[in-house]
């Protein structure tokens, strides 16, 4: 009788102080993330822990185990994070579809082993940007705006782990992007991150009208009598420009000189010093350049140069009329203070 009794006072203090406890009974990570799967052991105070384990999917006693510290076929996205006393944390790196499931901990000891069979499971979920814009299915064009959300795929998730990419540089942190009064500066392409996953790429088009018109010379702006002048209309627009159309200004009179990306001529000793300036279009509008005054060289200019671009939406020449009744009354002013 005292042989069981002792039996089970044995039995009973096992029990009690062998155990493997998961603080999550269940985990979710976004495909690609790292986690750390929580765990903590006991046993008797007279054992010595010779080697830790973890099992995934029912393999749980005898193998093969995704971890096992007797092994050096272990891969290297799983590290024991634990120790060989009571943390048997568990490391995931770059998460997959396949490492979804159930984990358990497995010890054995100079006297004996030991599985915490409970075990904890593990979900995957998709990391993911969601797209809003204030007017749906229409082009995102200046002025507009917009917002990015990313998901993670599982419950919740830490707002400061989420950060925010433009073309491969950090941006912002947090689950939400907020894009307003937008302009061409917001295209690009957008991820975002969270706790090492990376999600899909998304493309963000701001479409405009032409901006930032210029007219490029080349030679120069002072040339030889006899030499070949080029001049390039250059300017940005999203989508690109549909036409390019030159003009001339000679004294009070303005001329169309047709529409091309470049013009072609040869400057004369006998011609004035004129004035030359383009305008680009697409299908938001239309864009004035500044204009260029093309001299001989040496010889000193007497007309007023266009010191702005001139932009319209309606793609007419109400607003070259304007700007050139400007230059006309600029024109009269210099003459009538040289007299």
């Amino acid at each position: 009788a005292l042989s069981i009794l002792l039996f089970f006072f044995n039995l009973s203090a096992f029990g009690s102080s062998w155990v493997v406890k998961y603080p999550q009974k269940e985990t979710c990570a976004p495909r690609g993330s790292s986690v750390i799967l929580q765990c903590s052991y006991n046993y008797s105070d007279s054992d010595i822990v010779k080697s830790v384990k973890w099992g995934h999917k029912d393999n749980f006693f005898d193998g093969p185990f995704i971890y096992d510290s007797e092994s050096n076929k272990t891969s290297s996205r799983f590290t024991y994070s634990g120790d060989k006393k009571h943390n048997c944390s568990l490391t995931i790196d770059k998460v997959e579809l396949g490492d979804a499931g159930k984990y358990a901990f497995r010890f054995i000891t100079n006297s004996d082993k030991f599985t915490g069979k409970d075990g904890t499971m593990l979900k995957i979920g998709d990391l993911n940007i969601t797209f809003n814009k204030a007017k749906e299915n229409e082009v995102i064009k200046e002025g507009d705006s917009a917002s990015l959300t990313c998901t993670s795929g599982c419950d919740g998730g830490k707002p400061s782990q989420f950060m925010w990419l433009k073309d491969g540089e950090v941006i912002k942190k947090g689950p939400v992007l907020n894009l307003t009064d937008v302009s061409f500066k917001h295209s690009g392409d957008y991820c975002c991150t969270y706790n090492g996953a990376t999600s899909g790429v998304i493309t963000i088009n701001v479409e405009c009208e032409p901006k930032n018109i210029t007219v490029k010379v080349f030679p120069s702006e002072d040339v030889d009598p006899g030499t070949n002048v080029t001049l390039i209309c250059s300017s940005h627009a999203n989508p690109l420009v549909m036409n390019y159309t030159w003009f001339k200004k000679h004294g009070t009179n303005v001329t169309v000189l047709g529409e091309r990306h470049r013009y072609y001529f040869k400057k004369s000793s006998q011609m004035d010093d004129d004035q030359f300036f383009c305008r680009a279009t697409n299908k938001h509008g239309s864009c004035i350049s500044s204009a260029v005054t093309i001299k001989i060289k040496g010889k000193q200019s007497h007309w007023f140069e266009l010191k702005s671009a001139v932009c319209n939406y309606s793609d007419t020449f109400k607003t070259v009329a304007l700007r050139l009744i400007n230059i006309f009354t600029q024109f009269i002013f210099d003459i009538f203070i040289h007299i």
